[in-house]
């Protein structure tokens, strides 16, 4: 049927084998269960995705797959994510531009590049340091 054909396609999409969409959500790891997520996001073929943490609860090898995975679909699908991570890290990976939110107030906003080398703001400044990578 054109829905098995979908679902198919879309499992495809995010690396997952066709073959196990009969299985039952507790059969997949937290990686697999992350990738069904995006298929499902996918399905209503969107120009924009909310991300909201969407690696803070996997190892961080399965992270790097699925930013990896995101980074991909968003070239490949022409995409534009809303990416909301408390690891910058992470979010200076993925993103274009950056806005800093301190007690949900937006104290700073700017290019990836920007916010990441020159913080302006001392919370901006606080969340660089605390990362091993960027400070």
């Amino acid at each position: 049927s054109d829905r098995r054909n979908r679902v198919a396609e879309l499992l495809r999409l995010v690396g997952l084998d066709p073959a196990h969409a009969h299985r039952f959500p507790h059969e997949f790891s937290g990686g697999q269960r992350q990738r069904i997520g995006i298929a499902r996001a996918l399905a209503v073929e969107p120009e924009f995705i909310i991300c909201d943490e969407p690696v803070s609860a996997l190892d961080v090898s399965v992270q790097a797959q699925i930013v990896n995975l995101l980074m991909d679909l968003q070239e490949k699908l022409n995409l534009t994510y809303l990416f909301i991570a408390h690891d910058l890290a992470v979010v200076e990976h993925v993103s274009d531009q950056i806005a800093v939110l301190e007690h949900g107030k937006l104290v700073e906003q700017g290019s990836a590049e920007k916010i990441t080398t020159q913080p302006t703001h001392p919370y901006t400044q606080r969340l660089l340091s605390s990362i091993p990578s960027l400070a």
